[in-house]
């Protein structure tokens, strides 16, 4: 009896070390979060951020650069990673966002991912943003444009390549449709967000399109819906955290106190105003870093203000 008694308590002993075991290894063979990968344009490509994110399945782009050799350096770092591309997600109807798209997506068969507003605002601009723009890209300028092949809902979730990407529909503000995505996580440290151009970090911003009021209160909703998540993707700049956020409210409000200031009640600026202007915003951001954007947009923001 004292025999049988001390196999059953040795046996025991060794299932339970070997579970043990098996507990400990599956805990080290977790699947590791994806890794996000950017790709920073220098000053040709406006100095445009675009994203691959990668899993053990596969590969999602965010956004997809402006010019022809932007667009080509990026499909060779996602040739690199050796693994295929599902989709490419759009945070704006920007052309520094997608017009690399299909020399991104070439030959890939994935899709083209935004919301209905942001495929709108592509199809009804592309053709007067390349009259506006290419004069100053030349051969850089795309030839070949893709719009979205598919649209998405505001707070829709999507399973690509085993990582879940929720879309996050802002309206006007920095353009005239922005999104963010958001790759979720069961660990909250994992999560992380792709803003598009809601944050310029370390770049002067575009307002040329109106919205500073709008971009200022989504600001306010990105901050509070936001509040947990580390590791914010900007559009332009560097990734960082939730501080961006105040950076850029700090900006947009002395670009728009500055403008109302000099404007006193005008829709626009002369040369002399615009230049203080750019003064002003250089002593605040001292850098080059897309400078001729502050002139752009001082026109624009003073016909809101009045």
């Amino acid at each position: 009896m004292r025999g049988r008694y001390c196999g059953d308590m040795n046996r025991e002993r060794f299932v339970a070390a070997v579970l043990a075991l098996g507990a400990f290894a599956c805990r080290n063979t977790a699947t590791p979060p994806p890794e996000v990968h950017t790709y920073a344009a220098e000053a040709r490509g406006i100095f445009a951020n675009s994203y691959l994110v990668e899993s053990d399945e596969g590969v999602v782009a965010i956004d997809a650069a402006l010019t022809v050799s932007d667009a080509t350096a990026l499909r060779a770092r996602l040739d690199a990673l050796k693994k295929p591309l599902l989709a490419v997600l759009l945070t704006h109807g920007h052309p520094d966002h997608y017009n690399g798209a299909a020399i991104l997506a070439e030959g890939t068969g994935s899709e083209l991912i935004a919301l209905a507003s942001v495929d709108r605002v592509i199809r009804e601009s592309d053709a007067a943003k390349e009259q506006q723009w290419r004069p100053m890209f030349g051969a850089e300028w795309p030839e070949k444009r893709a719009f979205p092949t598919r649209t998405v809902r505001d707070s829709e979730t999507l399973e690509l390549a085993g990582m879940r990407f929720t879309v996050h529909e802002l309206g006007s503000g920095e353009s005239h449709a922005d999104s963010y995505w958001v790759l979720e996580d069961e660990d909250p440290k994992n999560v992380r967000a792709f803003v598009g151009d809601v944050v310029f970090n370390g770049v002067h911003s575009y307002l040329s399109d109106g919205h500073l009021d709008a971009w200022l209160a989504t600001l306010d909703r990105m901050e509070r819906e936001l509040s947990s998540v580390e590791t914010i993707y900007p559009g332009h700049g560097a990734a960082g955290g939730r501080e961006l956020f105040a950076a850029q409210r700090e900006y947009l409000q002395l670009y728009r106190a500055t403008v109302a200031k000099l404007a006193a009640g005008a829709s626009a600026l002369d040369d002399a105003q615009k230049a203080e202007l750019v003064r002003v915003m250089k002593e605040k951001l001292p850098t080059d870093r897309l400078e001729f954007l502050i002139a752009l947009g001082a026109d624009a923001v003073a016909a809101n203000l009045r």
